[in-house]
């Protein structure tokens, strides 16, 4: 016999309430026969229930059982209402669960809306209930039918007899013991609010300052100005060169764009590129379309600007990997030399395997993949491997998409200028279309006028049994302009590229005879024939790589850098000039950058005259970073000596201040001069959204990112915006936040005092709030939203935390006894609020997360009662209930 405990009736909110004297009551221990544990019985498709099975509900009995999601246990012991006879469940479609464990166990989050029905929500799910329509069981109170969880939630169950416990089957959710890869729970934003981001919006204004001079010379000091925000849904950039910072006459503008990009459809207007190969002198201002269909464009890496022809290209082609093994046999896809299982099948009599739409990356190039053929399906058996590599060529669509680029402008020359704008004339344009034909091979033609009429022609090709990609652009004219890049990669020991541009024609061979030994070749019309070798060798606490080469006009060019323990030897050098540089690192991880470093240099130049220059140098560097990757402090100081003379050598930079750069040099002489020269630069970076605030010095990135300002506040009058006296939550550190299912913090927010800001690209984001992060009686006026980010601000999103009361009790009859399964709503009318509880099996209920305001009460949908909630009033408080007579 199992002596267990009523879960439904020890209410652990209850307990954590010590104020509370209804503890006692929930503590009812129920003492239960365990039946014999045998077979599975498991249900998928759900029947209405025949007579002779309502005739055998009258038969169900309470037991516990355990709860499981998957492999997961989530209750160890709840009481359902079910029969089985040692080997299998008894009618199963009929089992009765609680209404909490089935919440809680599924991780729901339930909302009472004005008309009295539940919203329940999960990033997978949303739908409505009438509880109205939910059974009650006079012991367990308001439950669900486990033909209710698959019509309700789409979750199938099983109750395996060896475990004793009810599995549920969620959708999505990976429950192998293998290594297959993890399905993404889809993005639910369907019936969250939505917040948008502001029409007009300056971000952030980052100012650059360089002076600079010498012993002879006057300072010089000069400028950089942008400025960056959003409009029309998508982000305005300014920049401003500065070549006399004193002088305003001599400033232009040097960029000035509007950018609004999305997956389908991307507009440029201002200064761009060009999205063909221009030999014009000057930059191009005016208006750029491209309309895609069938593909999405990578992701910038960073940010900071965008070019048309990038965004041609695809993010991820979906390519097919097939071969030919014996039935029987089951092949599986893996990506790397990991194990991670990308997909599998069991290859049938025709003895061909073939996975289809596997995803190959753009921005990488090239992916490696596995096939693990396991023997008569054997996963204990060592499987044999074969390679399954292949790569993308760079502007290559998936087969069936294409896109459409036009664009016309004006050419602007702005050198020698004295207007802020500069000169425009000479119009330029075109118009191009690039069609995937298959997903092999990508064409692309159009035209463009560039001084003249030019005719566009593009190839992609990536043959599907020859490790071979060719990417081929050509621009007639009076002169062709031909861009070619050819790739042969036979193995993974051997490679070959040819490219070539207007300017010259090149050919490189990599063949890496060893693990750690490559020799090499390459040629170039433009310049030599040249030939070398390259090592690569790494111990515990050693590291060597090294990269020589001579070409034929005789020119030695060399790359080294050794490590052995705390020293650390780079070299490098060709016919201009060599830089040696020994560094003996004082902090005990040879790997870090950071912490103290003595450091011996010499320098050499061998233009005009041979130069050279000897120092020693000390050097400082924090082991904080800003987010930009400056350190926090960095400090050097050095003497040199060489053939021009000798002088102290001094840097020093600093991130401490927030939104401040500021590096100063000083050099007492150089390999080639005597003369003392000094060097300050100054960036500054404000934020200007919600106030003006230090900036990150990343303030171009705003070109094509946007992000999240998240601001909570304490929202005393519940009016859902900021007021005077309404404070700040500083401990945003505290709020569990997740960002599309994701935890926040592997975004790499930034907490500054009251706000947290969050980098994001352009798209909709659902942000959940978990109530376990909020300070203690308070609660979130709304716990999920959806979020629309665009490039060029942040948008922002405040969240009011409004007091949080509860109400607890035991539900009577007019006889004093306790009610199980009855209903229990808190209705604000004016409002529109509702909350929703059912007794336990003692009785009680349990009503939180109530606002300020006046509520009714209603049992089983009847009158209760009222009671008001004010500032004054205690966050937890005892109210028994006795249920309204029957008239």
């Amino acid at each position: 016999m199992n002596f267990l405990i009523n879960e439904k009736i020890v209410q652990l909110r209850l307990v954590k309430k010590s104020k509370c004297l209804l503890a006692a009551i929930a503590l009812i221990c129920q003492i239960i026969i365990t039946p014999a544990k045998a077979d599975t019985a498991t249900i998928s498709n759900l029947q209405t229930p025949t007579s002779t099975q309502l005739a055998k509900e009258s038969e169900f009995k309470v037991f516990p059982v355990g709860l499981n999601v998957g492999n997961r246990n989530v209750n160890s012991s709840v009481l359902v209402r079910g029969q089985e006879d040692g080997s299998e469940a008894i009618n199963f479609a009929n089992w009765l669960l609680p209404y909490d464990a089935v919440i809680q166990g599924l991780k729901l989050n339930v909302t009472t809306l004005p008309d009295g029905q539940l919203e329940v929500r999960s990033p997978g799910v949303v739908t409505r209930i009438d509880p109205t329509k939910l059974r009650t069981d006079p012991e367990l109170g308001l439950v669900f039918t486990i033909q209710d969880l698959q019509t309700l939630f789409g979750v199938t169950a099983k109750f395996d007899i060896n475990e004793y416990a009810i599995v549920l089957d969620v959708p999505g959710l990976d429950q192998s013991s293998g290594n297959l890869a993890e399905i993404e729970t889809p993005i639910q934003l369907e019936g969250l609010p939505h917040i948008s981001p502001q029409n007009f919006s300056v971000a952030a204004i980052e100012q650059k300052v360089n002076a600079s001079g010498s012993a002879t010379r006057s300072t010089n000091y000069r400028g950089d100005f942008l400025a960056v925000g959003s409009a029309f849904g998508g982000s305005w950039f300014i920049r401003t060169d500065q070549p006399n910072l004193q002088n305003p006459q001599t400033w232009n503008i040097a960029e000035a764009q509007f950018l609004r990009q999305t997956n389908s459809a991307d507009y440029f207007v201002g200064s761009q590129p060009t999205f063909w190969q221009t030999q014009g002198t000057g930059d191009y201002w005016g208006f750029t379309s491209i309309q895609r269909q069938g593909f999405v464009p990578p992701q910038p890496f960073g940010g900071g600007s965008s070019d048309p022809r990038q965004r041609l290209q695809a993010d991820a082609i979906g390519r097919t990997i097939s071969g030919k093994t014996e039935p029987g046999t089951l092949a599986r896809l893996v990506q790397g030399f990991g194990d991670r299982v990308i997909a599998e099948i069991l290859v049938d009599s025709s003895g061909i395997y073939r996975f289809e739409n596997i995803k190959s990356q753009n921005q990488f190039l090239g992916n490696n993949y596995r096939v693990l053929l396991y023997p008569q399906g054997r996963l204990t058996a060592q499987p044999e491997i074969q390679e399954a590599t292949f790569s993308t060529v760079p502007g290559q669509l998936p087969a069936g998409a294409s896109g459409l680029i036009v664009s016309g402008g004006l050419r602007r020359n702005s050198l020698g200028n004295q207007s802020l704008l500069g000169n425009f004339s000479d119009f330029r344009g075109g118009i191009a279309g690039r069609w995937g034909l298959s997903e092999n091979l990508t064409v692309g033609l159009g035209g463009v006028y560039d001084e003249s009429p030019r005719a566009l022609a593009e190839l992609f090709w990536r043959p599907g049994k020859l490790p071979l990609q060719v990417a081929v652009s050509a621009l007639t004219g009076n002169k062709w302009d031909v861009n070619t890049d050819i790739r042969y990669n036979p193995s993974s020991n051997l490679s070959a590229a040819f490219t070539s541009d207007r300017l010259s024609s090149r050919f490189n061979l990599d063949w890496r005879v060893l693990p750690q030994f490559t020799l090499f070749t390459s040629t170039d019309t433009a310049d030599a024939t040249s030939g070398g070798m390259q090592i690569n060798l790494s111990g515990k606490d050693a590291f060597t790589f090294a990269r020589v080469s001579l070409d034929t006009k005789n020119r030695l060019r060399w790359n080294l850098l050794q490590r052995l323990g705390r020293l650390e030897l780079t070299q490098r050098g060709n016919e201009i000039g060599s830089l040696s540089e020994l560094t003996y690192k004082f902090s005990k991880n040879s790997f870090s950058s950071g912490g103290s470093a003595l450091l011996l240099n010499y320098e050499t130049q061998n233009q005009n005259r041979s130069d050279s220059l000897l120092s020693v140098s000390w050097r400082y560097r924090s082991q904080q970073q800003a987010i930009d990757g400056n350190y926090r402090w960095e400090a050097q100081l050095g003497y040199g000596i060489g053939s021009q003379g000798s002088g102290l050598l001094a840097t020093l930079s600093t991130t401490v201040l927030p939104g401040l750069l500021l590096r100063a040099r000083y050099q007492g002489v150089s390999p080639s001069s005597d003369e003392a020269t000094f060097s300050i630069d100054l960036a500054s970076s404000l934020n200007l959204q919600g106030g003006v605030s230090p900036g990150d010095r990343r303030s171009s990135y705003f070109r094509t990112q946007g992000g999240l300002l998240i601001k909570p506040f304490f929202d005393r009058n519940n009016n859902g915006k900021q007021d005077e006296g309404e404070e700040v939550y500083t401990d945003n550190a505290d709020l569990l936040l997740t960002l599309n299912n994701k935890p926040l913090k592997s975004f790499s927010p930034q907490i500054q005092g009251g706000r947290t800001l969050v980098r994001m690209y352009p798209g909709i984001y659902r942000l959940d709030l978990d109530p376990a992060g909020l300070p203690p009686d308070w609660q979130a006026a709304v716990e999920s939203s959806a979020v629309d980010v665009i490039a060029g601000s942040y948008t922002p999103v405040m969240i009011p935390l409004i007091r949080s009361y509860t109400r607890s009790g035991v539900v009577t009859d007019a006889q004093g006894q306790a009610i199980a399964g009855a209903r229990i709503e808190a209705i604000q009318a004016d409002q529109g609020t509702r909350r929703f509880s059912v007794t336990n099996g003692a009785g009680v209920y349990y009503l939180e997360g109530l606002p300020q305001g006046k509520y009714t009460l209603q049992i089983n949908g009847k009158s209760a009662g009222s009671f008001k909630l004010e500032e004054s009033s205690e966050a937890f408080q005892e109210l028994n209930l006795q249920q309204p007579s029957i008239p």
